[in-house]
């Protein structure tokens, strides 16, 4: 495709292992290692057609869980008694664990340097100010796994042989920045799901998708979700660069 991106939010692996276990629902003091496995290789699969630069701790990751796979696959040691050490999969669920309590404790203090950022802004009192949309942050309850589990919806429902035929390039990144640009100023709100609705093969939807990640980047649009994977909404962020820009001329 030609066109890479790299985003400040991107995530690590296990920030994708977190994301599939509370998607599935699972235990994640009994992951089901097969079924992790698969869906972990899925979403790293999808991530390399999208031309994303993915980390090289994310194939570490990825071996990581064959390697357990594997040995969940041999019968058990019958001389060894720790039931801990017997679990091929102990190591990884503390190193989840941990980085579930660090992530949790990092928003607290995110929440407290918000609240305490704005005590003593000024003296007197203070006018009320609207809510802004997406302020620094491009997301709120969205993360890029939400938007690639997303996408991966939107390929599902396309047929497949379109996929193996080989496609003029109609469609570029630049061209689809500016129709969905276009599109959120006549449009307040629109969903992730209409914004590829229109998408005539495989090949334009991911091209849309680089486009909605271009204008993450760009900080130019906010996402939204309401509810824990349901729809997620795009919006124009009203103190994007450019805007800002301009307000200061």
């Amino acid at each position: 495709m030609g066109y890479k991106i790299k985003l400040e939010v991107f995530e690590g692996p296990l920030d994708l292992l977190l994301y599939l276990i509370k998607q599935e629902e699972l235990n994640i003091y009994d992951i089901p290692i097969t079924r992790i496995t698969e869906q972990y290789l899925e979403y790293l699969n999808l991530m390399e057609l999208l031309d994303l630069e993915v980390a090289g701790e994310f194939l570490v990751m990825a071996a990581t869980l064959m390697q357990i796979k594997s040995k969940m696959l041999l019968p058990p040691d019958p001389t060894t008694v720790d039931t801990e050490e017997a679990d091929p999969r102990a190591e990884l669920v503390r190193r989840l664990l941990e980085y579930k309590a660090y992530k949790e404790v990092a928003s607290q203090l995110r929440g407290f340097e918000e609240n305490q950022s704005g005590i003593f802004s000024r003296l007197g009192a203070l006018p009320e100010l609207p809510p802004q949309e997406g302020g620094d942050s491009p997301f709120t309850g969205v993360s890029l796994f939400d938007l690639i589990s997303a996408l991966a919806k939107v390929l599902k429902n396309m047929p497949r042989d379109i996929f193996h035929q080989i496609v003029k390039d109609e469609y570029t990144v630049a061209e689809k920045v500016q129709e969905i640009f276009d599109r959120l100023i006549k449009e307040p709100v629109v969903s992730f799901s209409r914004i590829f609705k229109e998408a005539k093969n495989r090949f334009e939807a991911i091209t849309t998708f680089l486009a909605l990640l271009e204008l993450i980047r760009l900080k130019e649009v906010t996402m939204r979700q309401e509810d824990r994977f349901g729809e997620i909404e795009i919006t124009r962020n009203i103190q994007s660069p450019a805007e800002r820009g301009q307000q200061e001329n």
